[in-house]
C-alpha cells in the first residue's frame, strides 16, 4: 500500500493513523515533541501527573467505533470512568451540581430555580432532534458548495437555529440568567462567547447531559497514548522529536516532507495534523497558497486562548473532580476575552481536581490540580512575562474567595504555568488560540478548511482546524472522515 505521512501525533493523528495503518497502509507519524498527544498529551512535574488540555470525554460511542474500525475493542486498552455528578458550578450566592441523570437534575434546578425544571425537559428532547439532524451533516465530508443542497443538509437546516446565538436558543428553556450560563459556558470548548456562538451548538452541552461525561484512568492523554498503541500493532511507525520544517512540493503537489534535521522523506501522501494555521504558516513556503497564506489568515477569526496553572499540592484538596467558578458578570468577562482583548481583573476559572477520582495522578494525600482561566488570544499583545505572576496571584485570590480553598505557597510544591505565549511557542498554537478557528458560520462545514486539503494535491488536514471542529469528539470525527476519504481513493485507484 501507499506510504503516508501524518505531521503531528495529536489525537486526530493518531485516530487517521490508527485507522490507516489497520487498512494496510505504510503509516508514518512524525511529531516534534518527545511523546504523542500534542494538546492531549500527558504533563508530569515530579511526583504529580496533569493532562496538558482536554480534561474530559464525552460520546464514547465515537473512540469506541474507531477502534472497532481498527479491529480492536477499546475497553482492551482503557478504563473509562464516568463521573456521577458530572461537574459543579460556583456562581456568587450558590453551588449548583450537574448531574446526567435526569431526575436528579430535574430536583437540582426545582432546588435552586423553581419554575425552571420544565425547561430542561423541553431543552432534551428538542436538541435530541437536533443532534440527530445535525450528526449526519458533522460526520460527512464537506469540500463543495453543492453539499448545501445534499438532502442531509437540508433536512439539518430547521435545526441550525439560523439567526440566534447559544445563549439566545437557552433563552427559549430557561428564564434565570445562572441556568441559561450553566447550559452556555460550554461555547468556551470552542473559545467563543455565548452571545456570538451559533445556536446549533446547543448541542454541546446536551453531549453531557445524553451522553455522559468521563475520566479515563491515567488522564484523557489515554486517550493518545492507547491510539498510539494500536498504530504500533498495526506496523505503523511513530517518530517523536522528529520536528517537520517544511512540505516538500513540486508545484502545488507534495512530495514529502524535510524534517528541522534537513533530511527529506517521500510519501505519496501527507496529512497535517499540525494547528492548522501555524502549520500553513511554517510549513509551506510563500507564495505558494492563496486563500490560507500568511496575510489571509491573520484576517480569520479564531477562539480565546488560556491561561494554564499545572499543581501539585501537598495536601488533599476538597474541591469536586471538575469546577467551574463564575465571574460576577460573566458577559463583561467573555466580552474582555474576545472582544475588548484585555485581561478580566475578575476571571471565571476551571479547575480540575482528577486525582479525587484518580489516584495514580498524585501521591496519596495530595493533589494534582488544573487550574484554566479564559483569556485572550496573542492578537492582544498583552506581555505574558510581566503579566502572568500578577494574574496567577489573582486567580488564587478568586478561587479562594469563591470556594473557600486557599492555595497557599507552602501547599504549592510543584508548579507549571502556561501562558497563551507558552501555548504559540511550546506548542506551536497560531496566536495562542487554544481552540483553533473559530466556529462561526463562515467558517464552518464548507467554509472551514476541508478534510482533502484544497490548495495542494496529495495533502489531507485532520484536527480542530478542519471539518467538523474543534473538541475531541469532533477531531474524532475529523479523523474518521480524512481517514476514510484517503482510503477510499486508495480503493478507487486499485479497482
Amino acid at each position: 500500500m501507499r506510504k503516508i505521512i501524518i505531521i503531528g501525533a495529536g489525537p486526530g493523528g493518531l485516530a487517521t493513523a490508527m485507522l490507516l495503518s489497520a487498512k494496510g497502509f505504510d503509516v508514518h507519524v512524525y511529531e516534534k515533541q518527545p511523546q504523542v498527544g500534542g494538546r492531549n498529551a500527558a504533563l508530569t512535574i515530579g511526583e504529580y501527573r496533569f493532562d496538558v488540555g482536554p480534561t474530559f470525554f464525552s460520546m464514547p460511542h465515537i473512540l469506541e467505533e474507531l477502534f472497532q474500525a481498527a479491529d480492536r475493542k477499546l475497553d482492551d486498552y482503557m478504563d473509562l470512568q464516568e463521573l456521577d455528578p458530572m461537574y459543579d458550578l460556583f456562581f456568587s450566592d450558590k453551588q449548583l451540581t450537574m448531574y446526567r441523570n435526569p431526575e436528579k437534575m430535574i430536583q437540582q434546578i426545582y432546588n435552586h430555580f423553581p419554575g425552571d425544571e420544565h425547561g430542561y425537559t423541553r431543552f432534551m428532547n428538542d436538541t435530541r432532534k437536533r443532534m440527530n439532524a445535525l450528526m449526519p451533516v458533522l460526520q460527512n465530508r464537506h469540500h463543495r458548495l453543492i453539499d448545501y443542497i445534499h438532502p442531509r443538509t437540508l433536512k439539518a437546516l430547521p435545526y441550525l437555529a439560523l439567526g440566534k446565538s447559544l445563549y439566545g436558543v437557552l433563552s427559549d428553556y430557561f428564564t434565570s440568567e445562572q441556568l441559561k450560563l450553566a447550559f452556555t459556558f460550554q461555547a468556551k470548548y470552542l473559545g467563543m462567547s455565548p452571545w456570538e456562538c451559533p445556536g446549533a451548538f446547543s448541542i454541546l452541552s446536551f453531549m453531557e447531559h445524553e451522553y455522559g461525561v468521563f475520566h479515563p484512568i491515567g488522564g484523557v492523554n489515554q486517550i493518545s497514548e492507547t491510539m498510539a498503541k494500536v498504530v504500533k500493532e498495526h506496523g505503523g511507525r511513530i517518530h517523536l522529536e522528529s520536528g517537520v520544517k517544511k512540505l516538500l512540493l513540486s508545484g502545488k503537489e507534495v512530495k514529502g516532507i524535510q524534517l528541522e534535521d534537513g533530511s527529506s522523506i517521500k510519501a505519496d501522501e501527507v496529512v497535517i495534523n499540525a494547528d492548522f494555521a501555524h502549520a500553513m504558516e511554517h510549513l509551506v513556503e510563500e507564495p505558494v497558497l492563496k486563500k490560507y497564506s500568511s496575510e489571509n489568515l491573520g484576517k480569520k477569526k479564531y477562539s480565546c486562548s488560556t491561561f494554564m496553572m499545572y499543581l501539585g499540592v501537598n495536601e488533599k484538596v476538597n474541591l469536586p473532580h471538575h469546577s467551574i467558578i463564575f465571574s460576577e458578570d460573566y458577559k463583561e468577562n467573555v466580552e474582555e476575552i474576545t472582544q475588548s482583548m484585555k485581561l478580566s481583573a475578575d476571571p471565571s476559572i476551571y479547575v480540575h481536581n482528577a486525582s479525587v477520582t484518580d489516584p495514580c495522578l498524585a501521591p496519596e494525600g495530595k493533589s494534582a490540580l488544573y487550574v484554566l482561566a479564559p483569556v485572550p488570544n496573542n492578537f492582544s499583545e498583552i506581555e505574558w512575562e510581566t503579566m502572568k505572576y500578577q494574574f496567577r496571584s489573582l486567580i488564587l485570590q478568586q478561587i479562594h474567595k469563591k470556594t473557600g480553598i486557599n492555595l497557599t505557597e507552602d501547599i504549592i510544591e510543584e508548579e507549571k504555568i502556561l501562558t497563551p505565549r507558552g501555548w504559540e511557542e511550546e506548542y506551536s498554537v497560531y496566536k495562542g488560540a487554544t481552540f483553533n478557528l473559530g466556529h462561526q458560520l463562515s467558517q464552518m462545514m464548507y467554509f472551514r478548511p476541508h478534510n482533502r486539503f484544497n490548495e495542494l494535491k496529495n495533502c489531507w488536514i485532520v484536527g480542530g482546524g478542519t471539518h467538523p471542529g474543534s473538541g475531541l469528539p469532533t477531531i474524532l470525527e475529523s479523523a474518521r472522515i480524512t481517514a476514510n476519504w484517503l482510503a477510499e481513493g486508495e480503493e478507487v485507484k486499485n479497482a
